[in-house]
């Protein structure tokens, strides 16, 4: 990768490196790894882990209504590989990821692909500057999501928030299924059930089928967060 290529991706970034081999590794894909080129694996992890405690401290600070289970949701949804992926895209991290050749043919890289290589960027510039620098970067970035996620927390937007944590946790998204359907065509109540895989989890019950829906996701959801619900038991 040429010493150019690397000084515009600063520029798209935003950040200059004091060390540029940081940035070099976070964009090297293990598809190319060498014994004498690492690729950005092991960025990956500890990206994943900065990135989740600068989250987690921004929501503990900023939303102190909030309790550990709304907490937790948000942040499962933020930091989500859909959503580190958009910003990935948005970063044109495309244009400055070094794959392998078959990788290059492809016409869109995997959401896995763009999210890692964003973790692994929160990484590199964790390294070269420390916690204030990443916290700088990793809010710029994700600040208007959480804002976007928040709005959807206090409308209740359950199957949104289950959606985005059952793609991140169990790479599975969710479907509902009615179960029954009772009274007179003018008040119908719906019972509806979220699938996860081929298992049925929690249900819920409402006067619309988009209600029930809502429930049974709200009900899933609690479920999860307790511990009831995990991908073992759900077999996705």
């Amino acid at each position: 990768m040429s010493l150019d290529r690397l000084e515009e991706c600063q520029r798209t970034l935003g950040y200059a490196f004091k060390k540029i081999a940081y940035l070099k590794v976070a964009l090297t894909h293990s598809s190319i790894k060498t014994e004498t080129v690492p690729s950005n694996e092991r960025m990956e992890f500890l990206g994943d882990s900065v990135l989740g405690a600068i989250v987690s401290q921004h929501l503990f600070q900023q939303y102190p209504d909030y309790d550990e289970g709304e907490l937790s949701r948000i942040k499962s949804v933020v930091v989500s590989a859909p959503v580190l992926a958009r910003e990935s895209q948005r970063l044109r991290l495309t244009r400055y990821l070094f794959v392998g050749k078959g990788m290059s043919k492809q016409e869109k890289l995997p959401h896995s692909l763009l999210a890692n290589a964003f973790e692994a960027i929160v990484a590199a510039i964790f390294l070269d500057r420390g916690m204030a620098a990443t916290r700088k970067f990793v809010l710029g970035r994700l600040t208007s999501h959480i804002e976007a996620v928040v709005r959807n927390q206090h409308r209740r937007n359950f199957k949104s928030i289950l959606q985005h944590h059952c793609q991140k946790e169990f790479n599975v998204t969710p479907t509902y299924r009615v179960v029954r359907v009772q009274g007179p065509d003018h008040s119908k109540f719906f019972e509806v059930v979220a699938v996860l895989g081929e298992q049925d989890m929690q249900s819920g019950g409402g006067h619309t089928k988009k209600d029930a829906e809502q429930k049974a996701a709200e009900a899933t959801l609690r479920s999860i967060q307790t511990g009831e619900i995990t991908q073992k038991s759900a077999r996705v």
